[in-house]
């Protein structure tokens, strides 16, 4: 009775001399009496549970050596013969992690080591020896031999995900590991068993044992560089890689393999290649001896694979050092992904439903840790070795979450983990395009000469501040490189819009992230915004002056569409960036929102032709003009062009602001002439219209800035816009006349429009005057105008010889007379 009660309390695996195999569902038990024992005592276990007798399975041999598939007995000593057969759970059903408050008190006070105590004897001497000579017969459970559990019966392989949700779920397991560690250390414990006891104190099952150790090896053994250099002896047995705290990829699986066995858990040793430190990028692994070696852990009747050598850190090659980074990543790996960088040496072990060969396991792409935790995909190309087409190369990745990326193009090395895995929030690269759109990252990778280079990817998450992280490598040959000018490099990662523009208002671009082709010299950007914000843009070229660049740019600013004109005076590739912030959030700094590749190659601006000196960020009607209660502009972008060399530009002035226009070029280009800019414009007030009339001296571009008092009488005047005025015609035109603060609202100069007369000749003159109770023209006679019924003043008025100016003046009832505004006169040729 003792007996059966022992069998159905302790049904699961023990940790004594022998446990229970947790391959099988079926046990089959055989029991006899002991001729040691006389009296009804505990029992002990001797052996080991095996495969359904219902497999077809061989026996094991005489000898004692045991196959795999091999029927185990368990005897059990008890105080009568008797044969029993019962089922157990499957091994799986036990790993599942719970939180200690869903679990029911009995089965919280049941703790994993309870469970795994030894069940004693009367004479244990005698057990002891008949266990120590039924050890042959424990079978080895191969990857592909799940016994009859219930993972075996579904056919579908467990993934780690069916494990536990997350590796938060070991935060309680991975903080005890840690301080026991750390306490074990001070008191110099070296014993494997006394460590495997203190960090697995309060794990509830097997999963909870093997991550205790795994942690324990991450967080307590350094990669021992100076022994894989041959500086020092390798240390290779867990002892020493105990006592030393450091060791090579055998003493971390070594260690791993006495720790699981002390911990009840099956470990086996896998050797194999790796794509680790002294891997060669393209060499050939083909009758070459592995060179490294990780773990396989039987859970729940499945094999699984782990390397705590690489979930440790990595080493820096380029300073002979270990870099001590804990990654959970190698714990527990999937097949798919572990197969990227460690290719067994036995088929078996790679764990895949199709196994890949030594050929392609050399083609894969290396991938780092990084690139699966990112929820990276690799769309292009699926080696790992490129060759380019006409000097190009393409690298494609797809991403589910967004994320942000750069790279690095260095010439060939032979060891594939030198330099850093990290990369600094810039590329100083002018070897490649990279764009990334919604949901995915495209390089086109253009070498500049002849060679073999090695390409590294780097990428964080785009919440992420960290750098960025290597993610994957190429080597990139190029026999032939493409025959093109120098590309401007990109310090903000990426062309096109950056992944995070839709969080900074920027809701999409007339130009995608593709080169930009540039026509007639000329390239416009539109941006669409979400809303209201402020733009600076910044042009570079190799061969471009900072000076100069200033002068290709012009920028429109509304409240939904940013837009930027842009000149290219010479021909090659230019970097066009764009900076946003909120309109209204003066004390925010300005962050990078696109970059374009642009590409001139036909036509280019000639230095006459650049847009005038410092304009003002707001070219064209836009925000700030709708802001001050001007709008209803006649144009209504920021470049005005004329063929005529005279143009009326008309608007609304709503809020009756006081306005000031200016006109100006750029002063080396502006020749040498008597009358000033100012005299070629001419504004008209009426009612609310205001008329900004031009008339332009020659051809070329002229900047007219229109300016505005927002802040009362006592305010000075503010820039509301400004545009740019091309005039292709190469007539003169005339000034207008000089125009004098009396000339306010509401007047209007019909006639003359000029204000440069000709001699000896009658102008009529007529215009608008309100309130005036006399109008007059003074030159060398005083000629009186009249009103008519239009209330319109006119006359005849005789110009003279040229010697005296033309005013007109006008007078309120019983006032003095003001001069409105001046007319000269040209000097008859009797005169010159």
């Amino acid at each position: 009775m003792a007996a059966k009660v022992a069998i159905q309390k302790f049904s699961f695996p023990f940790a004594c001399a022998v446990r229970l195999s947790q391959q099988d569902e079926t046990v089959c038990i055989q029991t006899k009496v002991s001729p040691i024992l006389t009296e009804p005592g505990p029992v002990a276990v001797i052996g080991a549970l095996g495969r359904d007798e219902n497999q077809k399975s061989p026996k094991p041999p005489l000898n004692g050596l045991q196959t795999l598939g091999m029927v185990t007995q368990v005897l059990v000593c008890s105080e009568a013969s008797q044969t029993a057969v019962f089922s157990r759970r499957g091994g799986f059903d036990k790993l599942t992690v719970e939180s200690e408050d869903q679990r029911p008190a009995t089965k919280r006070q049941l703790s994993s080591e309870s469970a795994a105590r030894t069940i004693t004897v009367v004479k244990k001497s005698a057990v002891r020896t008949e266990v120590e000579e039924q050890r042959p017969l424990k079978p080895k459970t191969h990857p592909g031999t799940r016994g009859g559990s219930r993972v075996a019966a579904e056919g579908k392989r467990r993934r780690r995900k069916d494990l536990f949700t997350n590796f938060e779920v070991f935060q309680r397991v991975d903080s005890h590991v840690i301080r026991a560690g750390a306490e074990l250390k001070d008191k110099c414990v070296y014993n494997v068993k006394t460590i495997v006891q203190s960090i697995t104190q309060g794990a509830r099952n097997e999963l909870e044992r093997l991550r205790a150790i795994w942690v324990w090896l991450c967080n307590n053994i350094e990669y021992d560089v100076s022994g894989y250099l041959g500086q020092s002896e390798r240390l290779s047995s867990p002892e020493e890689v105990i006592a030393a705290g450091r060791g090579v990829c055998c003493g971390y699986s070594n260690l791993c393999i006495e720790m699981c066995r002390e911990a009840g858990i099956d470990c086996q040793e896998v050797p194999g290649h790796s794509k680790g430190i002294g891997y060669r990028q393209g060499q050939s692994l083909k009758n070459v001896k592995s060179d490294h070696l990780w773990n396989a852990v039987l859970l729940g009747g499945q094999w699984f694979l782990l390397d705590a050598c690489w979930g440790a850190g990595r080493v820096d090659m380029e300073h002979e050092s270990f870099v001590k980074r804990f990654d959970d990543f190698y714990f527990l790996t999937e097949p798919e992904e572990f197969i990227d960088s460690h290719f067994p040496d036995e088929e078996r072990w790679q764990l895949l439903d199709g196994p890949v060969s030594l050929e392609e396991f050399e083609r894969k792409v290396f991938k780092t840790s990084a690139f699966f935790n990112m929820g990276l995909k690799l769309i292009q190309p699926h080696q790992s070795h490129i060759v380019t087409d006409n000097g190009e190369a393409n690298v494609s990745l797809a991403f589910s979450r967004p994320a942000t990326f750069t790279y690095e193009i260095t010439q060939h090395q032979d060891l594939l983990h030198s330099g850093s895995s990290e990369q600094k929030d810039s590329c100083n690269s002018s070897h490649g395009l990279l764009t990334v759109s919604h949901r995915n990252m495209n390089l086109q990778l253009l070498p500049p000469a002849i060679g073999t280079y090695d390409v590294k990817v780097f990428a964080r998450p785009e919440s992420a501040t960290t750098c960025l992280t290597w993610v994957c490598s190429f080597t990139v040959e190029c026999p032939t490189p493409r025959a093109m000018e120098v590309i401007p490099e990109n310090p903000f990662l990426s062309w096109g819009l950056q992944p995070a523009a839709e969080t900074l208002g920027v809701a999409g671009s007339s130009q995608g992230s593709e080169v930009g082709e540039v026509k007639e010299g000329a390239f416009e950007l539109v941006l669409k915004t979400s809303r209201p914000l402020m733009v600076l843009c910044e042009l570079v070229h190799p061969g471009l002056d900072v000076a100069v660049a200033k002068r290709c740019l012009a920028t429109q600013i509304q409240p939904d569409v940013l837009t930027c004109n842009v000149l290219c005076p010479v021909l090659g590739f230019y970097r066009l960036s764009v900076f946003v912030r909120d309109y209204e959030k003066t004390e925010v700094k300005f962050q990078n929102a696109a970059n374009f590749l642009l590409h001139c190659k036909g036509k280019v601006i000639g230095p006459d032709e650049l847009f005038p000196p410092n304009l003002g960020s707001a070219c064209g009607p836009g925000t700030r003009t709708l802001e001050a209660g001007l709008s209803k502009f006649s144009h209504t972008t920021a470049l005005v062009s004329t063929q005529q060399g005279k143009c009326n530009i008309t608007f609304h002035n709503q809020r009756d602001l006081e306005l000031h226009t200016t006109l100006s070029r750029d002063k080396d280009k502006s020749p040498t002439a008597v009358i000033p800019l100012s005299r070629h414009l001419f504004c008209t007030y009426t009612d609310s219209k205001v008329t900004v009339s031009i008339s332009l001296p020659d051809a070329g571009l002229f900047k007219l800035g229109l300016y505005a008092k927002t802040s009362g009488p006592a305010g000075d005047f503010n820039p509301m816009c400004d545009f740019v005025l091309r005039n292709s015609c190469d007539q003169p035109g005339p000034p207008f006349p000089c125009v004098y603060s009396a000339w306010r609202k509401g007047c209007v100069l019909f006639e003359p429009r000029v204000g440069l007369l000709e001699p000896l000749s009658w102008v009529r003159f007529r215009m608008r005057v309100p309130g005036a109770h006399r109008v007059s023209v003074l030159g060398e006679t005083r000629t009186e105008l009249k009103m008519n019924k239009s209330r319109v003043w006119e006359g005849e008025v005789f110009t003279g010889n040229g010697q005296q100016q033309l005013k007109l003046a006008a007078s309120e009832e019983s006032g003095d007379m003001t001069v409105l505004m001046t007319f000269d006169v040209k000097q008859s040729e009797r005169e010159e």
